[in-house]
């Protein structure tokens, strides 16, 4: 039998969250803060050992989590995890329950969890969430809800447990359209952010003030602000969107795009630049990386103390 941790039981229920990433860490510390009682599951030891320590209850057995938890999220790095993690649950047999899907994914896989899941008695949401690490981090989401109206009024508690918002967006797929439309615009003006920033640093200002000023005024955008500090200070270590996993977002917003026949510029105009962190290394690192990439075509060259480009 797996064994699981012993943590502090929440006053307002159970939750189980299987993948406990950045998406998923943020999710589970948030509502054991909230007074939820959180089970996790997480294929990384040291994920699991941080959750731990976090009040998470430690699982290893989806069955057993099923057994405990009435709704689960599921926050999963790629659709074949997705797939494996919903076998695990049609096999597990377990009552019926609701299962939140939180990730970005094509909506035919999401579909065909959908279907799979249903066919053994649950209940799914599509539910992507607009924001990123860091937003989840401090409950500042948006959670892109769709799928049966009662299950999303029932898991609203825990929504609102490590989110700032929750729109029901009517019929399953809906949630991912709209995160797909959401996804590209920040595709763009992250992009967009970087340039402008880019430009500046070579036309000799000092980044952070290029910051300061342009968050100011007419140019800003919620990118800007995020991403914009990291990119005056040219560290992207910390990382709240990695950027060999944004490649996956990036993959569906185009084929949805292409399959409905609708024409990105500008969100085509990004790839290349996004696809050039992961030969520069910063692979690992934030999104917001792309201006060391611009900075590196700029030939910029900054001046000691005003921000200095990091890899790991």
């Amino acid at each position: 039998m797996a064994k699981k941790s012993k943590g502090k039981v929440g006053i307002k229920g159970k939750v189980g969250i299987i993948g406990l990433g950045i998406m998923g860490g943020a999710f589970a510390r948030n509502l054991v803060a909230d007074g939820w009682t959180v089970l996790g599951i997480d294929t990384d030891p040291a994920r699991q050992k941080a959750m731990k320590k976090a009040g998470v209850d430690i699982y290893h057995d989806v069955k057993e989590l099923l057994a405990d938890a009435p709704v689960v999220i599921t926050s999963l790095p790629s659709a074949k995890a997705l797939h494996a993690v919903v076998q695990d649950i049609v096999d597990a047999k377990a009552p019926s329950r609701i299962i939140v899907e939180a990730s970005t994914f094509t909506l035919d896989d999401k579909l065909a969890a959908e279907k799979a899941l249903r066919k053994a008695g649950h209940t799914t949401l599509d539910c992507p969430m607009s924001g990123t690490g860091a937003q989840a981090a401090v409950k500042d989401l948006v959670v892109y809800a769709s799928g049966d109206t009662k299950a999303i009024k029932k898991v609203q508690p825990i929504f609102n447990g490590f989110s700032r918002q929750t729109y029901d967006l009517g019929a399953f797929g809906n949630g991912s359209k709209m995160k797909y439309v959401a996804n590209l615009l920040v595709a763009i003006h992250n992009v967009a952010a970087a340039e402008a920033m880019v430009l500046g640093m070579k036309a000799g200002l000092d980044p952070e003030q290029i910051l300061k000023f342009a968050s100011v005024g007419a140019g800003n955008s919620r990118m800007l602000e995020i991403r914009g500090p990291m990119m005056a200070k040219g560290d992207y270590s910390e990382a709240t969107m990695k950027n060999y996993v944004w490649q996956k977002d990036m993959s569906v917003i185009g084929e949805y795009a292409n399959k409905l026949g609708v024409p990105t510029p500008l969100f085509s105009a990004t790839l290349p630049i996004y696809a050039s962190t992961l030969s520069t290394g910063y692979a690992e690192q934030d999104t917001g990386a792309v201006c060391g990439v611009l900075e590196k075509m700029a030939g910029v060259k900054r001046k000691k103390g005003k921000g200095k480009g990091k890899k790991r």
